[in-house]
């Protein structure tokens, strides 16, 4: 069992389609799962301190702290201020890729071939630079503020030589990951594909997004703490909390 499973009732479910984008603040003590309905789907997703916007994920310091390259059941995300902004409790997928960015307009046109609005209305072809920078608008963010992001349900290996490789329909229809925050968390994401996926037509995926009450917050701490790292940014957060 799950620790959304241990959780209490849904508070919210809500389908992004591929291709759209949505922001909102995940509360202190929920946790939020996430499901790839068909298989094949990327989010890219961006972190940051509601309260206070300067502080934002910190994926290097992530990476770094936790001695890994890949992000799954068990890892934390730090902010640039040595906070948890948020870890994942729960993962079926089991890998998740913290290097590969998203595509801006001209790199999707290259891609993908001619997909304007003009042409195509609603279904025009989107690019990740954009669709988070809408969605930061609404927040008051800008271009400077445009952060690195997380691509969930894509796995990107690196070679010893430092090459990357993406795996090609790695994440199966129904695989899903849990996000739990020890803190308010501002989340700004969009469901596109991966700019190294393979694919030469534009076809995102959907994901299933379900938020909930933490049913045992100390619980859920507790899957988290895998590194005296973890421990340490958990007393930042708590600080910060008080």
């Amino acid at each position: 069992m799950t620790s959304l499973e241990k959780s209490t009732a849904i508070l919210r479910e809500e389908t992004l389609p591929g291709g759209g984008t949505l922001s909102f603040i995940l509360k202190r003590g929920q946790i939020l799962r996430m499901t790839d309905i068909e298989g094949g789907a990327n989010v890219s997703l961006m972190m940051l301190n509601p309260h206070e916007k300067s502080e934002r994920l910190n994926l290097p310091d992530t990476l770094k702290g936790q001695h890994t390259a890949r992000l799954t059941a068990g890892h934390c995300f730090y902010s640039d201020m040595g906070r948890v902004l948020a870890g994942i409790t729960a993962d079926t997928c089991g890998w998740h890729d913290p290097f590969g960015g998203v595509l801006n307009a001209a790199e999707v046109s290259d891609k993908y071939g001619d997909g304007r609005y003009q042409s195509l209305r609603n279904g025009f072809y989107r690019n990740g630079a954009d669709n988070l920078l809408v969605e930061m608008g609404k927040w008051d963010l800008s271009l400077e503020d445009l952060l690195m992001v997380v691509n969930f349900f894509s796995k990107v290996t690196v070679a010893e030589d430092g090459a990357f490789t993406f795996h090609h329909g790695f994440s199966q229809p129904g695989s899903h990951v849990e996000l739990y925050a020890p803190m308010d968390v501002l989340l700004v994401m969009t469901a596109l594909q991966h700019p190294m996926d393979p694919a030469s037509e534009y076809a995102p995926r959907p994901i299933q997004l379900a938020w909930r009450q933490a049913g045992d917050e100390h619980a859920a701490i507790d899957t988290l703490l895998s590194r005296p790292e973890n421990e340490r940014a958990f007393a930042n957060t708590r600080l910060f909390a008080l």
